[in-house]
């Protein structure tokens, strides 16, 4: 009973950004990571970035230096800030959250339904 919606794509430039936002919302106690992935067609899913919650962080090399993932856990919100956006970021980019349920404390790993960016030459 968590539920993960994804927001903030779209169609941007070649050099353009975009910042995408990954609420979560239910029966949560606590979210212990939450990881940005993306899925184009043709290729398989990759870990773009990941946040846990002692703050570190991890980019998959094709965006370090232009993408940044940050967090608001008073909001349940994860963000993350693309620049230097490029055609081969192309993808459908959808969010993860692993964390534990209130009450029973059990884990929970739930997926957003994705969102769509996409970024024109």
């Amino acid at each position: 009973q968590v539920q993960v919606v994804e927001s903030g794509g779209g169609l941007v430039q070649t050099g353009g950004s975009l910042r995408l936002s990954c609420a979560s919302s239910g029966r949560i106690f606590r979210i212990v990571a939450v990881g940005w992935y993306r899925q184009a067609p043709g290729k398989q899913r990759e870990l773009v970035a990941l946040i846990r919650d002692d703050g570190s962080t991890n980019y998959a090399d094709s965006t370090k230096g232009r993408f940044a993932v940050s967090r608001d856990n008073a909001k349940n919100t994860v963000y993350l800030q693309m620049s230097s956006l490029k055609p081969e970021d192309t993808a459908v980019y959808l969010c993860n959250a692993k964390g534990y349920y209130s009450g029973s404390y059990d884990p929970f790993d739930s997926w957003g339904q994705g969102t769509q960016v996409t970024v024109s030459s």
